[in-house]
């Protein structure tokens, strides 16, 4: 079937962690040496070209609309392109170019927008669009000052458009900092990041009161961790709390044998309204056999340094809303 917009009246957010999308190219500005052909993971060409296709491909397959985790009359197979993806682990402009330009998502004909921040490593967040359904207005990056003891983090990327039906939807895209060190010890980071995003939707909220706000990302939290109750706690409802794949995915990420959500989707309440429903894309072909702790996990690109030539560490998180604004 080919790349088209068949489920009229319904829009699809699909969030990801892209698990290292690098260029081969060395910024000498960023630590990014681990990732270039003579570094430790040796990351050439080849390499790169099959990570980019393999993200293209899974996108699309989060376009494939299933009665099983669709609350609405479809037919099996289905098919929606996605109209907005959240990116996270992103090097650079040249990778989102490659990705939306030259790989097996080329057809689709996303544009992008990606932030340039402080993070040693050069990684950042992006988002894709669709420029059938979602009209960009505005854009920036939101620089968050790291308290003492922490490194320069990733920035916020905030982004507002017109829906198909007119009506303002504001997203931000975020990779809070990693729980690498301890996930106490490093909580405070993370909260700096979550007060940083509440201040930008309390802002909105004052002059909208009805707007439409999706936080998406990596939040490197769980359900009780204190920097996403305090996203919680500016009025935004967790719709992927309870999200699960069809293939046995109890939620994005797997350490140790246990299930675990660090990617969220957070919206304000006029967006949770029109929440069609949320679930984890765990799709037979990003999964493989754990097998040290049985069951399934996804299949990722790398184990340490050794390269698996996956998709990611992380499953996608899909939303679908009815259509807003009409």
């Amino acid at each position: 079937m080919g790349i088209g917009l068949l489920l009229a009246g319904f829009f699809t957010l699909v969030e990801l962690n892209c698990e290292n999308l690098f260029d081969c190219i060395d910024d000498t500005l960023k630590q990014d040496e681990e990732f270039l052909p003579e570094g430790s993971y040796q990351w050439n060409r080849t390499r790169y070209w099959r990570k980019l296709n393999a993200i293209g491909r899974e996108i699309l397959a989060c376009g494939e609309v299933s009665s099983e985790s669709f609350a609405g009359p479809v037919e099996d197979n289905d098919f929606q392109l996605p109209d907005l993806v959240a990116l996270c682990e992103v090097e650079s402009d040249s990778c989102l170019y490659d990705l939306t330009r030259r790989s097996l998502l080329r057809n689709a004909r996303y544009e992008y927008v990606i932030t340039d921040s402080p993070d040693a490593r050069g990684v950042d967040v992006a988002l894709l669009w669709s420029p059938f359904t979602f009209r960009m207005l505005a854009h920036h990056s939101l620089r968050v000052t790291p308290p003492e003891g922490m490194r320069p983090t990733r920035d916020i990327l905030y982004a507002c458009g017109r829906v198909r039906g007119g009506d303002t939807l504001h997203v931000f895209v975020v990779h809070a900092p990693s729980r690498s060190g301890g996930a106490a010890a490093t909580e405070p980071y993370r909260q700096r990041v979550a007060e940083r995003v509440c201040v930008a939707v309390d802002s909105i909220c004052r002059e909208q009161p009805e707007a439409k706000i999706v936080v998406a990302g990596d939040l490197n939290a769980y359900g009780q961790d204190k920097s996403l109750r305090r996203l919680l706690g500016c009025g935004l409802s967790d719709i992927s709390e309870k999200a699960s794949g069809r293939h046995g995915a109890e939620g994005t990420y797997r350490y140790h044998g246990e299930w675990g959500s660090l990617d969220h989707i957070l919206v304000s309440k006029p967006m949770a309204l029109l929440l069609n429903g949320c679930y984890v894309f765990d799709a037979p072909f990003l999964m493989e056999a754990d097998d040290t702790y049985g069951g399934l996990k996804p299949f990722r690109t790398y184990l340490g340094p050794r390269y698996l030539g996956g998709y990611s560490d992380h499953l996608p998180l899909v939303a679908r809303f009815r259509e807003f604004g009409r």
